[in-house]
Formats: structure tokens, C-alpha cells, sequence
């Protein structure tokens, strides 16, 4: 009783990492129109945004993993949030400067903090307490990033999206007042990181006052492990493929939400903002429904059911019309939310000493956010319909079924 007690607080705090590194990536679609009207770029350069952030995950997941192994938890977790506040004040010269290269340098330490923060937070809300309730601990901290899914597009619309020019006002001036009105938009992100950078601040303080148990010993893997030999397991090689494709998809969906929606129902980027909310709402809520449903159906069952869904929905998005295309994303992200964690625990089953060098190559997956993005924006521009880009979810989707299916069906290996 008095070890559950102990391990209260520091669970509260690492909970809290949950909320703040999902609050910071569903910060992203705010960014990419804010950063695309500002900066006048095209869709392609847009998502460079996404490329920045998903790049640091896939350089920054292994030494992720030496970090805890070598200097513990706790000093990952404040290095990870100084990092991330680091990111977070580099908003304020990349605005000053009115540079878009600074803008993805600020973004890309961002996310080398988050990779950290990731790589610590997950093992970390499963040990602290019963080993018995493990997965209903670490479901109540995933739940938060659900939760922040649904408030930072909302919050981040009415802070950032709100200051700007509409295009009436833009077309009304000289080339050169447009040039400076639109540099100057970027200073309304200097505020909102400013702020974000100083809390982060306090929670690393919190963290570095406040004594947490180590767990190394109970997550020390095999010295003698390899990624080649770790890749023998034909479910784990097909995790990280479907890792890949998914969340690649998942970025698709809602980095590139706002510009989709504005395009396909002719709707303001504050709407578009909202209902993104609803989009992260249905994530939460499909997080806590499917999660129950695991009771009556096999995991692996579950997961190509709902891809199959996702797979007819993006037909929708790419061939709809109106509002039915907004409310077919949303379908979307009530569909997806159990992919990332459901294809995660499928591809590290039965891996023994394995285990720990499977996790970090599932996390080096990650980096699909920062590739298919790219080639959404590519079809997107290229055929002059956004609509069309949604050809790269539905392949990704197509992608993690046969994963379901097939690919994280366990075979016997040869050591």
C-alpha cells in the first residue's frame, strides 16, 4: 500500500509528459497553414514541418535508449524537457528572423526532446505500481494524449490562426506591404512556445526535486542483442513496416487536416481548426472503446477490421464532396486510434531478450511521419486536388490490415 502511495506522484508527473507531447504535436496543423500562408509555400514545403519532427524521432531513438540505460529515467525525462523547452524559445528568434529554416531547426529539437520523453515515459508508467495493472496504468496515461488531441487544435487555432490577414485584406495591398504583413504573421507563435517553454522549465525542476524509483534493472535487456538478429522475428519486421505506414497515414490525417478541409468543404481555417477537435475527440474516444472491445475480439482481428474502415473512409476523403469528406476524416481518427499502440504490444510479443531492441526500432519507425506527408503533398500539388493525396492513407491503411492479418501472425524462429 504504501509503495502504490509512493509511486502516486511521480505517476501524476509522468502522466502530465502524455498531455504535453501531444499537446505539442497536435500543435502541428495549426502550424503548417499558419507557417504555409506566412511563408507562401507550397503543400510539399508545408510538411516539412511534419519532416522535421518525425526525422529527430529516427535519429534520436536509439541514443534515447543509452541515455536511460546510462544515466537512468530521471535524467532522461529532464533532458528530454529542457530539450523541449530549448525548441519551444528557439520560436522566438526563428520568428524575429522571419526565416522558415529556423522555424523547422526550433521544431526538429522539439521533437528530439519528445523522442526522449517517449522513450522514458511509456516503460516508466507501467512499472510504477502492481506489474498486475501495468496496462490499465499505461491506458490512463495514453489516454491524456487523446485528451490533448482534442484541446490543442482548438486553443492553438484561436491563439495563432485568429491573428492573422483574411485574403481579402491581403489582395488589397502592395506587393510589398502583403510581404511584410505576412512575415509578420509569424510572430504570433512567439507567445504561445514562450509560454510553453517556461512551463516545461518548472515541470523539469519538479522532476529534478522529486525522487523517482529506478527501473533500469527490471528493463536491462541482452547485451548481446543485435538489430539483425532482433529483425529474425518475421512479426517484428512486419510491426515496423506497419508502424511505419500508420503513422506515416496518421500524420497525413491530421498535420494536413485544416488545409484538406478548407479545399474539399469550403470551409475557414477556424472551422477546420474545430472540427480537427472532434477529429481528436473521436481518436479519444476510439482509444477507450476499442481498448474494451479487446475483451470479445482478438487484438490483431480488431486492428485489420478497423484499417478495412479506414481504407473505405479515405475513398470518401478522396472522392467526396462537402461536409461528408470532414465527417469521413473524422471516421478516420475514431478508426486509427488504436493502431499505434495495438501494432507496438503485436510486433514485441514473445521476443524475450529481444524485446528492447524491437521497441526502439517500432519508435525508429516513427520516421514514416516525416516521409509520407512528403509524398501526399507531392500528389497533392501535383494533380491540383488535395483530395488526392488521401491515395497515400489508404495505400498506409491498406498496409497495416495485412499486418493484422497476416504479418503479426508468430512464427517459430532459428537462432
Amino acid at each position: 500500500m504504501q509503495k502504490t502511495k509512493s509511486a502516486l506522484i511521480p505517476f501524476i508527473l509522468i502522466t502530465c509528459l502524455f498531455f504535453l507531447w501531444g499537446f505539442a504535436h497536435n500543435l502541428d496543423p495549426i502550424l503548417i497553414p499558419h507557417l504555409k500562408k506566412s511563408f507562401t509555400l507550397t503543400t510539399t514545403q508545408s510538411t516539412l514541418v511534419d519532416s522535421s519532427v518525425f526525422l529527430a524521432y529516427f535519429f534520436m531513438a536509439l541514443p534515447a535508449g543509452y541515455i536511460m540505460k546510462r544515466w537512468g529515467y530521471k535524467t532522461g525525462i529532464i533532458a528530454g524537457l529542457l530539450l523541449f523547452a530549448i525548441g519551444s524559445f528557439l520560436f522566438v528568434p526563428a520568428a524575429n528572423n522571419q526565416s522558415y529554416n529556423y522555424f523547422l531547426f526550433a521544431l526538429f529539437v522539439i521533437a528530439c526532446g519528445l523522442t526522449i520523453l517517449e522513450t522514458a515515459a511509456n516503460p516508466y508508467a507501467s512499472s510504477l505500481g502492481d506489474p498486475s495493472t501495468s496496462t490499465q496504468r499505461l491506458n490512463l496515461a495514453q489516454s491524456f494524449n487523446g485528451l490533448a488531441a482534442a484541446l490543442a487544435p482548438a486553443i492553438g487555432a484561436r491563439i495563432i490562426l485568429t491573428k492573422g490577414y483574411t485574403e481579402e485584406q491581403l489582395g488589397s495591398m502592395t506587393a510589398a506591404a502583403q510581404k511584410a504583413a505576412l512575415a509578420a504573421e509569424a510572430y504570433t507563435v512567439k507567445t504561445p512556445y514562450t509560454i510553453l517553454g517556461i512551463i516545461l522549465l518548472c515541470i523539469a525542476f519538479l522532476f529534478f526535486k522529486i525522487k523517482l524509483p529506478d527501473i533500469r534493472e527490471k528493463n536491462a535487456a541482452n547485451q548481446n542483442t543485435t538489430i539483425l538478429k532482433t529483425f529474425r522475428h518475421s512479426h517484428l519486421s512486419w510491426a515496423v513496416v506497419a508502424q511505419f505506414f500508420y503513422v506515416g497515414a496518421q500524420v497525413c490525417v491530421l498535420s494536413l487536416f485544416i488545409l484538406y478541409a478548407t479545399a474539399s468543404a469550403q470551409i475557414s481555417e477556424l472551422q477546420a481548426a474545430d472540427y480537427l477537435s472532434m477529429g481528436g475527440l473521436a481518436f479519444l474516444v476510439g482509444r477507450f472503446l476499442g481498448t474494451a472491445l479487446m475483451k470479445y475480439f482478438t487484438p490483431r482481428h480488431l486492428l485489420t477490421s478497423f484499417a478495412i474502415v479506414c481504407v473505405l473512409l479515405c475513398l470518401v476523403a478522396i472522392f467526396g464532396k462537402g461536409m461528408m469528406t470532414i465527417y469521413a476524416i473524422i471516421g478516420i481518427c475514431f478508426f486509427m486510434s488504436i493502431m499505434f499502440p495495438t501494432i507496438f504490444s503485436l510486433g514485441i510479443q514473445q521476443l524475450g531478450p529481444d524485446t528492447e531492441m524491437a521497441s526502439s526500432l517500432i519508435v525508429m519507425s516513427i520516421v514514416g511521419g516525416a516521409i509520407l506527408p512528403r509524398i501526399f503533398g507531392l500528389i497533392s500539388d501535383a494533380t491540383g486536388n488535395i483530395q488526392m493525396g488521401y491515395i497515400v492513407p489508404l495505400i498506409a491503411f491498406a498496409v497495416v490490415a495485412y499486418f493484422g492479418w497476416k504479418g503479426s501472425v508468430i512464427k517459430k524462429t532459428t537462432v
